[in-house]
């Protein structure tokens, strides 16, 4: 079955940095999109980055343009998230999820790892 884990989430000063991992597997990783969205408490769900099936291509939400960087190693089966100058705003639970070909949903998540920028 389709299983997504994020790690490496924790708590981190404003302007810090922390690396997302997202381990992904029952699945051919190589073959879909992946995405990072996250939930501010108290807030809706806000996508925050994407890349394309080889990792050629990302996007990424203006809120994190130029401080997040999103990749994936296909030999892994893992997607990555980057995250420089972080921000308290940026404070979320940060998801994994698989890209739904042709469109912008998503059809599984991962459990969610815990970002917290706090001095």
């Amino acid at each position: 079955q389709v299983q997504l884990v994020e790690s490496g989430g924790g708590l981190v000063q404003p302007g810090g940095s922390l690396r997302l991992s997202c381990a992904a597997s029952g699945f051919t990783f190589s073959s879909y999109w992946m995405n990072w969205v996250r939930q501010a408490p108290g807030k809706g769900l806000e996508w925050v980055s994407a890349i394309n099936s080889g990792g050629e291509s990302t996007y990424y939400a203006d809120s994190v343009k130029g401080r997040f960087t999103i990749s994936r190693d296909n030999a892994k089966n893992t997607l990555y998230l980057q995250m420089n100058s972080l921000k308290p705003e940026d404070t979320a639970v940060y998801y994994c999820a698989r890209g739904v070909a042709g469109t912008r949903l998503y059809d599984y998540w991962g459990q969610g790892t815990q970002v917290t920028v706090s001095s």
